[in-house]
């Protein structure tokens, strides 16, 4: 059976025109007459076009017989002047509408969308109607024919998965196929292996040669969930592979190429993951190509009961349980809660709603108190906060050194302050108290040496008796760790005359962080 587009009769003029355009762009088409139905159509009908008289009886009758239809999209032709063209859509129960006079190919071009998306309805399960799904969709239809690399962004339970099989569905490459993975599932030490492969022998336990994903999904399209997981050595290594579709296995010494779309995916802030050194900018970039902006369940409310209707019949289906019916109470709690865990959430929730009352009316008492309770009151979502890049080796350099810093003290704060002070009433005649360098004897970064760290302040004239030419790290009020750990590294690498070796071996790291740092802080050898 052919697919075809309907076109109704009640004004024959572009009725006519419209069926020409669609011929012309390969589509078959059918006229309707007064009194046809739908289902009266030779073929499986993708699309109707209503070209006049909304109002009446028969194109209500035919809006309706659509919607019966698995949603076939309807386009509406308003008469020139329709002073409600703004909510006509919601008015006629339209997909659609435009006004006349029509250009034929703007119908065309707007009735392939409308298939498309419903297409990707239907391959995808993704459900909504809303402004915030319907610009999803569209992105989603227009992404799809080309081959860069496309970012997900959303919320946990958003359907970024989905979205991303949407994509593939509606490529070139649905034909080949699609290899999904979560990067946050995968251990470090195998994460490697299993997007790239691995030969025999390459580490312990590889007992033959096996394909990575970029291999497997080789013309077809590569999904990474959770990208901003992905630790520092395999974005270098995946951002390789994406700019030259050509990498090694782990243990290979030959190059392999392949034609690869990836789809990555997170529901982090990969810009501020980017700010915190936590992922490669040149990745993000690379990534960021095309992007999609998942909205929130929370920020479509009117898509919940669309939601609702579609988990309860897939529900009553797998479970083989009577479908439930929700009362308006219950119904009303579920637009007000806010849905933190999003569309997996609900769909969670409904399949348990089916499971436990089969052919029941759901009523608000029946919904989890967690879910009632918090209904009208604004919930309070905990702030992210970057975690620190702490390597298993040892502690954060951050950490480290004020630790050090508080041992080697070896007074108290207040107690030093207090000899200021005694200081100053001894010795009036220095003046006021200027903010100097103040050598603690013996208070070292590493081994003995004369790299010290400073208080706050002291008189000017005891600042300069206790000044020599030691290389010292000043602190003043307003200063950061970063500025104190800047100092360090400029007076150990002073005093060892740019000895990187024996000054990370001073300041109790690594050489390799030590230079990392320099870099990092811009500190000239």
């Amino acid at each position: 059976m052919s697919e075809l587009v309907l076109i109704t009769t009640q004004d024959l003029e572009p009725a006519v025109r419209v069926r020409d355009a669609f011929r012309d762009a390969g589509f078959g088409t059918e006229l309707l007459t007064p009194g046809e139905h739908v289902d009266d159509a030779p073929g499986e009908p993708v699309l109707v076009i209503l070209t006049g008289n909304l109002g009446e009886k028969q194109s209500r009758r035919l809006v309706r017989e659509a919607g019966e239809r698995d949603q076939v999209p309807v386009i509406g032709l308003l008469e020139a002047g329709h002073d409600r063209f703004t909510d006509a859509r919601a008015q006629y129960g339209l997909s659609e509408a435009l006004l006349k006079p029509i250009e034929p190919q703007e119908v065309v071009r707007i009735g392939r969308r409308l298939m498309d998306r419903r297409q990707l309805r239907r391959i995808t399960g993704i459900i909504g109607e809303t402004d915030a799904m319907v610009e999803t969709l569209e992105r989603i239809v227009q992404i799809a024919p080309v081959n860069s690399t496309v970012l997900l962004t959303g919320e946990s339970g958003t359907g970024k998965e989905r979205v991303a099989r949407g994509i593939h569905a509606l490529s070139s490459r649905r034909h080949r196929p699609f290899i999904a993975t979560n990067v946050a599932a995968l251990p470090e030490t195998l994460l490697e292996a299993e997007l790239f492969g691995h030969e025999k022998g390459a580490f312990t336990g590889a007992i033959g040669q096996r394909k990575g994903f970029f291999e497997l999904a080789h013309k077809g399209t590569l999904f990474l969930d959770e990208i901003g997981e992905m630790p520092p050595n395999t974005q270098v290594k995946l951002l390789r592979a994406l700019e030259e579709q050509r990498f090694r296995r782990l243990g290979g010494e030959t190059e392999l190429e392949v034609d690869v779309r990836v789809i990555a995916a997170t529901n982090q802030a990969l810009r501020e993951l980017v700010e915190i050194g936590r992922f490669r900018r040149d990745l993000y970039f690379r990534l960021n190509v095309l992007r999609i902006d998942l909205p929130p369940l929370r920020q479509r409310r009117d898509d919940i009961p669309l939601l609702v209707a579609s988990f309860i019949a897939a529900a009553a289906r797998e479970h083989d349980r009577p479908a439930v019916t929700l009362s308006q109470e219950a119904m009303a709690i579920l637009l007000g809660y806010d849905w933190p865990g999003n569309v997996r959430e609900l769909k969670n929730l409904i399949e348990s709603m089916v499971v436990l009352s089969p052919g029941g009316v759901v009523r608000p008492e029946d919904i989890p108190p967690e879910i009632r309770q918090q209904v009208g009151r604004s919930r309070m979502l905990p702030v992210p906060i970057p975690r620190a890049d702490v390597t298993s080796e040892q502690p954060a350099p951050e950490l480290e050194f004020i630790f050090r810093t508080l041992v080697q003290l070896r007074m108290d704060v207040e107690d030093l302050r207090r000899q200021f002070d005694d200081y100053r009433e001894a010795h009036p005649e220095l003046g006021p108290a200027v903010h100097r360098p103040f050598v603690l004897p013996g208070t070292r970064l590493g081994q003995p040496g004369p790299v010290e760290i400073l208080a706050e302040s002291l008189p000017a004239a005891a600042a300069e008796d206790t000044a020599d030419e030691h290389d010292v790290v000043v602190y003043r009020p307003g200063m950061t760790l970063q500025d104190l750990e800047k100092n360090a590294i400029i007076a150990a690498l002073r005093e060892v005359a740019g000895n990187r070796r024996k000054a990370a071996e001073m300041l109790g790291m690594g050489e390799r962080t030590l230079y990392r740092k320099i870099k990092d802080y811009g500190i000239p050898l």
